[in-house]
């Protein structure tokens, strides 16, 4: 079993780094030339400006260097309010699963950053049968909101 583990982490190791973000349906990404740590405190200083907030964060990265590893920087924060969730599961107790909707840093291996998310249109579409209008509703002012966010940060 140990001669199996040294051999994955070998592997693991040798592995090509990771890619950068490919467009996916329902995906926004934004390439930016901000550095990683920049993005970070830009999506810090657009939400505390918008009708959101971030309620939830995450890092691999960080969690990696506590544990002596070094891997491309990433950070995912959870964006929401109160009165959003109690919206939400007026219109569908399922579609509570997915809140909060995320915003996902990650550093590029140019050293940049790209700020990425689904648009809350794309989380919620699954429930939007159960939900209703109501889900719609939401779901179409919170993309305005996390657009508008996404622009501040990027901005340069």
């Amino acid at each position: 079993m140990q001669r199996f583990l040294k051999l994955l982490a070998v592997l693991t190791i040798l592995a090509a780094p990771a890619q950068a973000l490919e467009p996916r349906e329902g995906w926004v990404i934004h390439d930016t030339a901000k550095s990683f740590a920049d993005l970070v405190q830009a999506v810090r200083d657009a939400v505390s400006d918008a009708p959101v907030a971030i309620v939830t964060q995450a890092s691999a990265s960080d969690g990696a260097k506590m544990q002596g590893h070094s891997i491309a920087g990433n950070r995912v924060f959870g964006l929401y309010r109160n009165d959003y969730a109690r919206r939400m599961l007026e219109a569908s107790i399922a579609a509570g699963i997915e809140a909060p909707i995320r915003m996902y840093v990650t550093e590029d291996a140019d050293g940049t950053a790209s700020l990425s998310y689904k648009t809350p249109t794309a989380v919620f579409s699954p429930y939007f049968d159960e939900g209703g209008e109501k889900l719609r509703d939401l779901a179409s002012e919170l993309d305005g909101i996390f657009e508008t966010v996404a622009k501040s940060a990027i901005a340069e």
